[in-house]
């Protein structure tokens, strides 16, 4: 499908969605694996520095005493995750365009639409304000004014209360609704406001329009990024050190495949 053309500046663009295959994603898996091995101490630093940071905010949870908000900051982290990983896309785009990839160059990526980005990321961020919100007011509906207990007691409310059971669903459901929300708004647009010079609505309708017209393999796609995620999450952020980096290859690989974009 094409979208209109865009008058940008002194350009006009017009990005075209193509239709992809179902199984496409687990092409990008492979390219962003592929990609992750080319220069693995920078992908792997780039990993373990989200772990550590993932790592210490934890801890500094339960230091005070509100270790139950792990689960939920967890999931906050995955609505955040496609602004964390720009220096990826940065770094396999250097890959496929034949150019040097350096340690300056993944942490100091140039974009070409960097307030067009920023803003992105303040809507992000605000959905992901948003989601703690929910989240605590949820938390008062089934637990009225009770404090947030301690993770170890936490846990077996949840399973074993029916209130706890009843928070689980419709926890699970609400954010689950609002990480595909996220997922449909962020796929492409972030490497696409990285690479090129449109505005961010522009950037947000095409990912949208791209999740809409290639719904199977996008859905694919969203369910294997949680699956990776969780695993580098459930692992105390171990896995982390290699699942975000390759999500962040892949992600490339993704808007490369499902995007083409030509000056008119």
């Amino acid at each position: 499908m094409k979208l209109d053309a865009l008058k940008i500046g002194h350009a006009t663009i017009s990005p075209t969605i193509r239709e992809i295959r179902l199984d496409e994603p687990w092409a990008w898996l492979a390219a962003g694996w592929s990609d992750l091995w080319k220069h693995p101490a920078i992908s792997l630093v780039y990993g373990l520095v989200f772990a550590v940071v993932g790592l210490l905010l934890t801890l500094g949870l339960f230091s005070l005493e509100i270790s139950s908000l792990v689960m939920t900051l967890a999931a906050g982290f995955m609505l955040l995750a496609p602004m964390l990983a720009v220096g990826l896309y940065e770094y396999s785009r250097r890959l496929q365009e034949g150019e040097p990839v350096t340690f300056a160059a993944v942490a100091f990526v140039s974009t070409r639409s960097p307030v067009q980005l920023a803003f992105l990321g303040v809507v992000l961020m605000g959905v992901f304000l948003i989601w703690i919100r929910i989240a605590t007011l949820l938390f008062a509906l089934f637990f009225g004014s009770s404090p947030w207990p301690p993770m170890a007691e936490f846990v077996p409310t949840l399973l074993f209360s029916w209130n706890g059971l009843a928070l689980l669903v419709i926890g699970t459901a609400v954010g689950a609704a609002i990480a595909f929300a996220i997922f449909a708004i962020s796929a492409i647009s972030v490497p696409m406001l990285m690479t090129e010079d449109v505005d961010a609505v522009t950037a947000i309708l095409t990912s949208v329009q791209s999740v809409i017209q290639n719904f199977g393999p996008m859905l694919l796609w969203a369910w294997l990024i949680a699956i990776l995620t969780a695993f580098g999450l459930v692992t105390g952020f171990v896995g982390l050190i290699i699942t975000f980096p390759l999500i962040g290859h892949a992600t490339w690989h993704a808007y490369r495949a499902l995007v083409e974009i030509k000056e008119a």
